[in-house]
């Protein structure tokens, strides 16, 4: 069936017997590329029959499918005509592993975060609406992504609005980590809708056969049902805030959701259909760990093992170094925003279950949540990735910042990450923590210095930010580890031609590029920053004013990092004939390949600023 499949009106084609033969096709081709390529595997096995009803129902392009996270669209890729570019998954100039409106018209809207795909296509609806345009328009998400604040506010406008429009719920009790909080107990009680109506049905048909009194009864119960059902079903949230709700319905059913999907094109108005499907479905390895098959390296199918020796990596080591500091001061907390696994606190939530917080996919929520523990005396801890903590930063500058409440922000995965591209690369946080008063900002050059840091910052007393990367050391080895003091920087060697000043894991590269000029004579002093924020102006402006040469280098982008930084100190200390020359991600938005391919790609590789700096080419005044 699947090399019938060139695009969306193929599937229309297809009998109901011919979609279940492709949805085990599919569910095979999906599980053989990413075992290869890596990706997000357990997702995508379980919307399969999903992603089939609704090309078969819908009419895309000119209807419009949101996809909320957008990582659960590889079907989707296949089904509207890269079926053979799904090869090239997640590999540079290869296709995206989310959606990207360049790859296709069937794709309406990038996403890469949760909780957004209900406000775009109330917007899409609304301006379908303004233009007397009559095409269908959906949200497609999941019930880990309806913890995020900004899908409660759609939702609320949508129901509000009574703009025709319909959200598909796409329910598998999972996000990357197993779901939890109040809205997740509404929706177990919303599952539990098919034993109650079939319940109702049955109870119905016995009282009716009662002579006499049977049918006034059933009269009876009727006029009450509407408060019945709020009390047993509570699908009546959705319904009273202004949507039609539909479901639950098997969402591994091809013939059910076409039916229930046709239903929801009748209807005016916003519909919500519940879908329950399972995550990792049609790969037991993957039902049976779908937190660890979100998202994977590449891996073996018939074990499900990586293929990738598993390394130490800067999370695991955040996640020890801090159960060893809860163990001697009590008053240290954790927060995790349904990311226990990927920032290494799975660990600290079996020791301290108490003292461990998981508040679901809701990061303004964990950083006003830290304020307020902070208040009140504990130290909250807050690892978020760096492209995460964009949706928080109106709390840390609000309620952590102007407060100067002691919350330990730690940011992981900073830098680039890879292949999960542009939505999930973090080269901006340096930037945007920096432009915040009241915080102090470091970057660790290796695994000791982690540790280092993040004593430093329990200890502080003050709003602290620690960004490092995803995976582990490069292999450099430092033989000193210097104490932390606030806004002190590390000379780690002593030239006199050329200063280099790097940060975090750029560190290492600096330290490697200086002893291969060493070899062609060329004396290097390297200061490790440390801080970018305070700086240590002394070591700096003492370093720069003996080589007047400088280079930095860093893993975020140009704007407002490091090399920004430094230039801006040159020109307030009035220092004169200095040359200087930033390595850093361009003012662009980073897209997908391994790190390697791209830094080699934007000339920040050791190589590269090598190469560069033998051919006395990189350095302009100032």
């Amino acid at each position: 069936m699947l090399e019938k499949i060139n695009n969306s009106q193929d599937v229309k084609k297809l009998n109901i017997d011919e979609k279940k033969q492709l949805a085990e096709e599919i569910r095979k081709y999906i599980l053989e590329i990413v075992s290869e390529n890596g990706g997000h595997l357990a997702s995508n096995l379980g919307v399969v029959e999903l992603t089939i009803a609704l090309h078969s129902v819908y009419d895309l392009p000119k209807d419009k499918i949101v996809w909320d996270v957008g990582h659960q669209t590889y079907v989707h890729k296949i089904l509207t005509g890269r079926k053979e570019k799904l090869k090239t998954l997640r590999k540079l100039d290869g296709i995206a592993g989310f959606p990207k409106t360049c790859e296709s018209e069937a794709d309406c809207f990038n996403t890469g975060h949760s909780s957004t795909s209900i406000s775009a296509a109330l917007g899409m609806a609304r301006a379908r609406d303004l233009e007397g345009k009559d095409n269908y328009v959906l949200a497609v998400i999941g019930d880990g992504a309806l913890t995020g604040g900004m899908a409660l506010e759609a939702l609320n406008d949508a129901g509000y609005s009574q703009t025709k429009l319909t959200v598909i719920l796409n329910d598998n009790e999972m996000s990357i980590s197993k779901n939890i909080g109040g809205l997740n107990l509404f929706l177990s009680k919303l599952r539990t809708k098919k034993l109650y109506t079939k319940s109702n049905i049955s109870a119905k048909k016995i009282i009716s056969k009662i002579p006499i009194i049977g049918r006034p009864i059933v009269k009876i119960v009727q006029k009450g049902k509407r408060g019945i059902k709020q009390l047993i079903i509570p699908k009546m949230f959705f319904e009273d805030i202004g949507f039609k709700y539909l479901g639950p319905v098997d969402g591994n059913n091809i013939e059910q959701l076409e039916s229930l999907l046709r239903i929801s094109k009748q209807i005016d108005g916003p519909t919500l259909i519940h879908v329950l499907t399972k995550k990792g479905k049609g790969y037991k390895i993957a039902e049976e760990n779908p937190d660890k098959f979100h998202a994977t390296a590449p891996f073996d199918i018939e074990t499900g093992k990586s293929k990738k020796e598993k390394k130490d990596d800067y999370s695991k080591i955040f996640g020890e170094k801090l159960i060893e500091l809860a163990n001697k001061n009590q008053k240290i907390v954790a927060i995790t925003a349904s990311m226990k696994d990927g920032t290494g606190l799975a660990k600290f939530a079996k020791e301290f279950p108490d003292r461990f917080f998981d508040i679901g996919i809701a990061e303004q929520h964990a950083l006003g949540l830290a304020a307020g523990m902070a208040k009140e005396g504990m130290i909250p801890v807050v690892p978020i990735y760096s492209s995460f903590y964009q949706r928080c930063y109106d709390q840390v500058i609000h309620d952590i910042a102007i407060q100067k409440l002691p919350v330990v922000m730690c940011v992981d995965r900073a830098g680039i990450v890879g292949a999960d591209g542009e939505t999930h690369q973090g080269t901006l946080d340096m930037a945007f923590f920096r432009l915040v008063p009241n915080l102090a900002i470091l970057a660790p050059k290796d695994f000791k210095e982690l540790e280092q840091m993040l004593e430093f910052a329990i200890e502080s007393n003050k709003p602290v930010v620690i960004r490092y990367p995803r995976g582990g050391e490069d292999g450099y080895q430092f033989m000193e580890h210097k104490n932390i003091e606030i806004g002190k920087a590390e000379l780690l060697k002593s030239g006199t031609d050329l200063t280099i000043i790097a940060i975090g894991k750029t560190v290492a590269r600096a330290m490697k590029i200086a002893e291969k000029l060493q070899e062609d004579n060329i004396e290097v002093e390297v200061i490790n920053a440390r801080f970018i924020k305070p700086l240590d102006k002394k070591m700096i402006i003492e370093s720069i004013e003996k080589t007047r040469n400088v280079i930095t280098i860093e893993d975020g982008t140009i704007i407002n990092g490091l090399g920004t930084a430094i230039k801006e100190l040159i020109i307030d200390e009035n220092l004169q004939n200095v040359k200087i020359k930033s390595y850093a991600y361009p003012d662009k938005f980073i897209k997908h390949g391994s790190v390697e391919e791209l830094e080699k790609l934007y000339k920040l590789d050791e190589v590269s600023i090598l190469n560069e700096v033998k051919k006395e080419k990189i350095l302009c005044q100032i």
